[in-house]
C-alpha cells in the first residue's frame, strides 16, 4: 500500500506540471499581439487560475484512487496514511473562491484601467473596487454564517438489547433485533417517529465552499444545460451548413461590397456612442448599445470566415479548400462522439438522480467495469466525463452570450484574445468547476462513494440549513435537463437552416475584395472606440 501511495503522489506531481505547461502554451498561443511582453500579472493569474480549475477537476478521480489505496488494508488506520484529500479539497476551493471574487476582479480592473494613468493610480483604483467588494462579501458571509451556518442531518434512532454471544443466530424480517421487547434496530422497518435531526455548525471554510457552489450551480444549470446540447449539435450542424462549393469571383465581390456598407454603418454607430461617452450620458441604453455593437462585431467575424471559406485565394487556394473540407469532416466526427457523451449524461441524470429509487447506476457501473479491465481506465473515463461537462458550460456561455443582450461576451480567439477576455473566462471556469465537481460527486455517487469529495459535497452541502432544499428537490438537475431538452428542440427546429451572409459588421480584420479596391479597415476604425471605453466591456486593438 505504501508503494501505491508513493505512485499516487508521483502521478499527482507529474500531472500538475503537465497542466501548468499546457496552460502556459494556451496563454502564449491565444494572447493578443498587443499583450506580448506586458500585462504579466494578469497572465500569471490566467495560468494559475486555469491550473487550479484543471487540478480541481482531476482531484475527484484522484480522490477515488486515494480511497482505493486503503481498500484492501488489513490493519486499522490504514486510510490515515493516504493523501489528506479533505484538506486538499478545502484548500483548493478556498483558493478558487479568492481568485473568483477578489484576484481576478482586481486583475480585470487593473488591466481595463485608463492607460493614461500611472501604474500606481491604476493599482489604487483597482484596490478600491476589490476592497469594497471584500468588505461587502465579508459582511454577508459573516452574517449568513452566524445566523444559518449550521448543518441539519436527518438520522434514525435505532436500539437493541445485548446478550451473550450465541452459538447460533436467529434473525428474520419479523425479528431483526436481539432479544425480546420493543426495539427498532432496522433502518428499513422503523417508523417515521424514529427520525431525528442532528444539528451541528459547519466549519467556515466548508460554508464558503458551499455558498460558492450555489452561485456556480446557478450558472452551471443554465450554461451547462444549454451547452450539453449545443456543444455536439453545433459541430454537427456546422457540417450540415458547410459551403458545398466555391463561389464565383463576382459573388465574392458582391458579398464583400455589402460587408463594406455595413462596416460604414457600424462605424457611424460607434462614433455616436463615443460622443455620448464624452458627453457623460452613459445610461442603461448606452450600455445596451455597447453590447449590441460587440455582438455585431463578433457576427462579422463569422461572416468574414464564411466568405473566405467560400472563396479561397492565393497560390494555395486548392489546398485551403481541401483543408476546409477536412475541418468540417472532423467537426462531424467530433460532434457525433460528443452527442453520444451528451445523451449518456442526460440519460444518466434522469435514471440515477431524478428517479427515486434510481433505475440503474448506469455510468457508475461502466466506470467500475473499466477499472476491472485496467486499474486507471475507469478513472480516466470518469475524468473525461467531468471535463466534458466543463466544456459544455463554456459552450453554453458562448451561445447565450451571442444571443442575450444582458450577457457580456468574451470570446477566445487563437492569437487574438486580450487579457480581460482571458480573465473573464478563467473566472467563469473556476466558478463553474466547483459546481461541476459537486455535480459529478452526486451523479457518480456510487463510483465515488466514501471519498472526501462526497463527504463535503454529498453530506455537508446537501444538509446545510437554507440550501438543502435546492438539492432535496433536485432543482439544479431538473433545470439542467429541461434546458438541455429545449436546446435539443431548438437545434432540431432551426439548427439545420443554412445561414446566409448577413453583412453585419464584425471583427477588426482587413477584408479586401480583389478587383473592387474596397478595403474594409472601417471595422478596425469603429472598434477603436470600444478600446478606449471606460467600461472595458470588450477590447479591440
Amino acid at each position: 500500500m505504501g508503494d501505491f501511495n508513493l505512485a499516487l503522489v508521483i502521478v499527482a506531481i507529474v500531472v500538475c506540471i503537465i497542466v501548468l505547461l499546457f496552460n502556459v502554451y494556451l496563454l502564449v498561443n491565444y494572447q493578443h499581439p498587443d499583450d506580448k511582453n506586458q500585462a504579466y500579472f494578469p497572465k500569471f493569474v490566467v495560468v494559475f487560475g486555469l491550473s487550479i480549475a484543471a487540478i480541481s477537476i482531476l482531484m475527484l478521480p484522484a480522490d477515488v484512487a486515494n480511497r482505493q489505496a486503503c481498500r484492501r488494508a488489513i490493519y486499522n488506520g490504514a486510510c490515515n496514511l493516504t493523501l489528506p484529500m479533505k484538506d486538499l479539497w478545502i484548500a483548493v476551493y478556498i483558493v478558487d473562491a479568492v481568485l473568483v471574487f477578489f484576484i481576478i476582479p482586481f486583475a480585470m480592473f487593473y488591466y481595463e484601467g485608463d492607460q493614461d494613468k500611472s501604474v500606481a493610480k491604476r493599482i489604487k483604483s483597482a484596490l478600491l473596487w476589490v476592497i469594497t467588494t471584500a468588505i461587502v462579501c465579508g459582511l454577508v458571509l459573516g452574517i449568513l454564517y452566524g445566523v444559518i451556518g449550521k448543518v441539519d442531518f436527518t438520522v434514525r434512532h435505532l436500539s437493541s438489547n445485548t446478550t451473550t454471544f450465541p452459538s447460533t443466530w436467529d434473525f428474520s424480517s419479523s425479528q431483526p433485533c436481539i432479544g425480546s421487547g420493543v426495539h427498532q434496530c432496522s433502518a428499513y422497518l422503523t417508523n417515521a417517529s424514529s427520525e431525528k435531526t442532528w444539528t451541528m455548525r459547519a466549519t467556515f471554510p466548508e460554508y464558503i465552499v458551499a455558498l460558492a457552489t450555489i452561485v456556480g450551480s446557478v450558472l452551471f444549470a443554465i450554461f451547462g444545460g444549454v451547452g450539453i446540447a449545443c456543444l455536439p449539435l453545433g459541430l454537427i450542424f456546422s457540417f450540415i451548413r458547410r459551403p458545398k462549393a466555391v463561389i464565383t469571383r463576382s459573388q465574392y465581390i458582391k458579398e464583400a461590397t455589402e460587408l463594406g456598407k455595413k462596416a460604414r454603418e457600424l462605424k457611424k454607430a460607434a462614433d455616436a456612442l463615443h460622443q455620448e461617452e464624452r458627453s457623460g450620458s452613459k445610461g442603461r441604453k448606452w450600455r445596451k448599445n455597447i453590447k449590441s455593437v460587440e455582438k455585431e462585431l463578433l457576427q462579422l467575424e463569422e461572416d468574414v470566415n464564411l466568405l473566405e471559406e467560400m472563396y479561397p485565394q492565393g497560390e494555395k487556394a486548392e489546398t485551403s479548400w481541401a483543408l476546409t473540407v477536412l475541418g468540417y469532416l472532423a467537426k462531424l466526427v467530433l460532434g457525433i462522439l460528443g452527442l453520444i457523451v451528451s445523451v449518456a449524461w442526460v440519460v444518466h441524470i434522469i435514471i440515477y438522480l431524478l428517479i427515486d429509487p434510481p433505475l440503474s447506476p448506469f455510468l457508475n457501473e461502466v466506470f467500475i467495469k473499466l477499472d476491472d479491465i485496467w486499474g486507471l481506465l475507469g478513472t480516466v473515463a470518469f475524468a473525461f466525463f467531468c471535463f466534458y461537462l466543463l466544456l459544455a458550460v463554456i459552450a453554453g456561455a458562448m451561445m447565450l452570450g451571442l444571443r442575450l443582450v444582458f450577457i457580456t461576451i468574451h470570446p477566445m480567439k487563437w492569437g487574438a484574445t486580450l487579457m480581460n477576455s482571458f480573465l473573464f473566462n478563467v473566472g467563469l471556469i473556476l466558478l463553474c468547476s466547483i459546481s461541476v465537481i459537486q455535480f459529478c460527486a452526486t451523479a457518480f455517487g456510487y463510483y465515488a462513494q466514501a471519498t472526501a469529495a462526497q463527504e463535503i459535497f454529498g453530506h455537508t452541502l446537501q444538509s446545510l440549513r437554507g440550501i438543502k432544499y435546492l438539492y432535496k428537490y433536485n432543482v439544479f438537475q431538473i433545470a439542467f435537463v429541461v434546458l438541455a431538452g429545449l436546446t435539443f428542440v431548438y437545434y432540431g427546429a432551426f439548427g439545420w437552416r443554412k445561414r446566409k451572409l448577413s453583412g453585419s459588421v464584425e471583427r477588426r480584420e482587413d477584408i479586401l475584395a480583389s478587383g473592387s479596391g474596397m478595403c474594409y479597415t472601417l471595422a478596425w476604425a469603429c472598434t477603436g472606440y470600444l478600446q478606449q471605453s471606460e467600461m472595458g466591456l470588450y477590447h479591440f486593438r
